[in-house]
This record gives structure tokens, C-alpha cells and sequence, in this order.
């Protein structure tokens, strides 16, 4: 049975947090639309489109902020009434506070991952191609691939409408170019690539008395590169995915032998660099101060903001490092994570 007090702070958290998060979102949104207004489209439906993907992928930034944030306001609000003095005299322990909060982010903080099992994930690249192309959907081109033992080749790839043009398959053995598979379009149909007008040129048998000309042969359909799905593709060049994505990616290319440390770099802040969030308003407030009577209170709230936003600063960096290849994605995201989950353990265990 919920009790008094958790609903009373589960409403209080949840006001300063809807109402710090949609500050956040419209400040980001509105000074991005501002800045790049001279860049959009003329079609106000494109322009409309473009501030509600960046509202959308603004929440990779505003979310784990406002998480934080919030449970700063909340407390410093409970400390200027003294409503959290007259808590603790009551006999409501300090580990009893915390937690209707870190389970409200935590709540919080699975919503937002589960969105990355969604298209919600390419709304960056959404408000990209609007910027860019004026329109939701782009292209990619000159991708060269390796593919079961296959190398191959894409002259554009739309992901999208997972459709090719100028496909091309060299199949080599024994470090051999073994034949040539050319087609000037390829659709991805039921887990595989259906190429049309389709050239196969073969390296001519070489026997001991003679060598035959090159084969050649045209087809108007063939089916090739079973399960080699197009976001997959994608994927190996831009690294960025949904988790679904991000998973298929990496157990594709990890058998391919390609490196996969962009691909491995965007999941993990998918899945763990969230986390961040619930863990530092659990550290937080074990430092917090019991009363405002001896403390400047403004300075102590400018100072708590302070260090979340140099603590979320420093981790984001440790992110691009690890996208850039600088350092190992494990070192740079999962670890940093880890330390401070164990370091709120500790802290709530002491205060037992």
C-alpha cells in the first residue's frame, strides 16, 4: 500500500519534472529552429515536421537532465518549507525518501529506452535529412561492404524503402576474384535482395592446355544476400540504430569479421548511459542538507546543477571517445555507469 508521504513526493518530483523537462524541450527546439530557420524548406508541413523531430531528439538530451533537476528542485523546495526536517522527525528514514523517487526515474528512465525499440531512435536522422535534403527520407551512397567471404557494393542505398541501384558482388576465393554479380537495382523483399537486370561475369577455368574467355551471362531477376538487411547496412557506416538494429548489426557483422565499435558505441549509450540519470539523484540526496537554517540555499542549488551538468558533460565526452574509436565503448560508457550505480549502493546502504 502506497502511504502519504511517497504519493505526496511522487506528485511533487513528477511536477518539477514535466515542467523542467518541457522548458528544456521548447528552449533546445525553439534556439535550434531559430538557428537553422534560413536552411528549411519553404512548406510549412516540412517545417512543422522539422521542430517536432527535434522536439523528439531532443529528448536524448533533456531527459536524463530534467531527471536530475528535478529531484534537485523537489528537495531544495522540501527544505525551504521544512517539510523535509518535519519528515524526518516523524521517524521516515532518509532511505525511505529516495526511494518512491529513484523508482519514478527508473520508471522514467525504461520508458525511454523502450522508445528506442521504436522508429523514435532516427528521429536525429529524420531532422537531418529535412535540414539537409527537405525531405524525411535520404540516401546513402558509395557503400563497399564484406559479406559472408563477399564484397559488395552499393552505388545508393535507400534504407528506408529498402531499395538499391547499382549493386555490385565480387565474390573472391582463396584471395581470388572468383566472378562478378552486376545489377542495376536491387529491392529487399522477404529477406532478401531481389536484383534486376542482372550481368554475372565469371573468371574464365584455366587448364593446362587452354584458357576460355571470360563467361558472361544476363539475367532479368536473381536473389542474393540472404538476411544482408538494409539498416544493417546502414548501420556499419552511420552507427546510429534503434536497439533492435544496433543488436541485429552486431551479431551480423561480428561474424564478418568487420569492426563494429560505432555500432556497439550507439547501443550502449542506448541501453546504459540512461542510467546515469536515477543513480546521481540517488548520490544526490544523501548530500543534500537536512535544514536551509545554516546553508545558502540558491548557492548550494547552483552548485548541485553545477556538477550534474559537469558530470552528464564529462560522460557525453567519454561517448563521442568511444564513437571516434579513441577509447573502447565498454571503458568509456558501461564502466563510468557501473561506478556510479555501486557508489549509490553504497550510499544507501550506509544510511540503513
Amino acid at each position: 500500500m502506497v502511504k502519504i508521504y511517497q504519493r505526496y513526493i511522487v506528485f511533487l518530483y513528477l511536477k518539477n519534472f514535466f515542467i523542467i523537462f518541457c522548458a528544456l524541450e521548447f528552449f533546445y527546439a525553439g534556439v535550434d529552429f531559430i538557428t537553422n530557420f534560413s536552411k528549411l524548406p519553404d512548406s510549412a508541413n516540412l517545417q512543422f515536421l522539422y521542430l517536432l523531430f527535434n522536439l523528439m531528439s531532443a529528448v536524448n538530451y533533456t531527459m536524463p537532465l530534467s531527471i536530475v533537476f528535478a529531484m534537485i528542485i523537489s528537495k531544495f523546495s522540501m527544505i525551504r518549507s521544512n517539510e523535509l526536517l518535519c519528515m524526518y522527525a516523524a521517524g521516515i528514514t532518509k532511505n525511505a525518501l529516495i526511494l518512491p523517487i529513484f523508482f519514478t526515474t527508473l520508471v522514467l528512465t525504461l520508458g525511454y529506452i523502450a522508445l528506442n525499440f521504436t522508429s523514435f531512435s532516427y528521429t536525429s536522422e529524420y531532422k537531418s535529412n529535412l535540414l539537409k535534403y527537405s525531405q524525411i527520407l535520404s540516401t546513402s551512397s558509395d557503400l563497399f561492404l564484406k559479406y559472408e567471404g563477399k564484397y559488395v557494393y552499393f552505388g545508393e542505398l535507400n534504407p528506408l524503402k529498402q531499395e538499391a541501384v547499382k549493386v555490385k558482388i565480387f565474390d573472391i576465393k582463396d584471395n581470388e576474384l572468383q566472378e562478378i554479380i552486376s545489377a542495376q537495382k536491387g529491392v529487399f523483399i522477404d529477406n532478401t535482395w531481389v536484383l534486376s537486370d542482372v550481368e554475372i561475369i565469371r573468371k574464365p577455368k584455366i587448364n593446362e592446355n587452354l584458357s576460355t574467355k571470360l563467361e558472361s551471362l544476363k539475367l532479368p531477376y536473381m536473389n542474393a544476400l540472404e538476411k544482408f538487411r538494409p539498416k544493417i547496412i546502414e548501420n556499419a557506416y552511420l552507427g546510429q540504430s534503434s536497439i533492435p538494429d544496433a543488436i541485429d548489426a552486431i551479431k551480423f557483422f561480428g561474424m564478418q569479421g568487420v569492426n563494429i565499435d560505432s555500432i556497439k558505441t550507439n547501443l550502449y549509450l542506448i541501453l546504459f548511459f540512461p542510467f546515469f540519470a536515477p543513480f546521481m539523484v540517488v548520490i544526490f540526496y544523501y548530500y543534500l542538507p537536512l535544514s536551509g537554517r545554516f546553508f545558502n540555499l540558491a548557492l548550494m542549488n547552483f552548485i548541485f546543477v553545477f556538477i550534474a551538468l559537469s558530470l552528464w558533460g564529462v560522460l557525453f565526452v567519454l561517448g563521442k571517445f568511444a564513437s571516434n574509436g579513441a577509447m573502447a565503448p565498454e571503458i568509456s560508457i558501461i564502466l563510468p555507469i557501473i561506478i556510479l550505480g555501486i557508489f549509490a549502493l553504497v550510499l544507501y546502504r550506509k544510511n540503513r
